[in-house]
């Protein structure tokens, strides 16, 4: 009974895909009327996104527009030249579909599993723009200190060309900064920095060491 159940209604991960897919072809739609709007046109959506938030819209309405407006400051960006890691590197990345569904899962709090070399640092990019907008800070939690910094400069192109600030959180940033790097609208960092800060925050780090 159970397996017909299945076949006529599908899993719950199954329905929330189907779901899911169905923003993608409007992000798509709005990506393409974004491509008419000047360099500061498509920054000052960031502006209009907050206050159209402030005004009491719901955050989920609004992701259409604002992943598309990622999408194309990615297609923007084609071509020129991003500082990453002491090098130059040309950009070359606009998000396909499956990342445009990755990024709706994420930003529903599901855990979307992506394979090596399919895109979970530029996916991510999507999900941690539209809470940005919120005008609380967003933090991206990653595994060292080497990708919080290279992350932030790379993907960083994006925020900044959205008009919103970013930062990254590594071992050697010194306790008198840390502040300046959390008021950033958007923090890479590792999960033992966020941690510590956390723990030293609260008072329970008694000692200097």
């Amino acid at each position: 009974m159970f397996g017909l159940l299945k076949k006529l209604f599908g899993t719950h991960q199954s329905r929330l895909l189907k779901k899911y897919w169905k923003l993608v072809p409007q992000i798509n739609e709005w990506e393409a009327r974004f491509q008419a709007l000047s360099d500061d046109e498509i920054r000052h959506k960031t502006l209009e996104f907050k206050e159209r938030v402030a005004k009491g819209e719901p955050l989920d309405s609004l992701i259409p527009e604002a992943f598309a407006a990622v999408k194309n400051v990615c297609r923007r960006l084609c071509g020129s030249d991003v500082h990453v890691s002491g090098y130059e590197q040309k950009w070359d990345m606009v998000p396909y579909d499956v990342q445009l569904l990755g990024a709706i899962a994420m930003f529903h709090g599901s855990i979307a599993e992506m394979q090596t070399g399919e895109g979970k640092t530029l996916t991510a990019s999507l999900p941690l723009y539209l809470h940005a907008i919120t005008g609380k800070p967003v933090h991206l939690v990653t595994v060292n200190d080497y990708l919080a910094k290279r992350d932030c400069e790379w993907i960083g192109s994006i925020f900044r060309k959205l008009g919103l600030t970013v930062a990254y959180l590594t071992n050697d940033v010194p306790p008198h900064k840390r502040k300046e790097v959390y008021a950033s609208d958007i923090v890479y960092g590792t999960s033992s920095e966020f941690g510590f800060d956390y723990l030293r925050d609260n008072s329970m780090a008694m000692h200097k060491n």
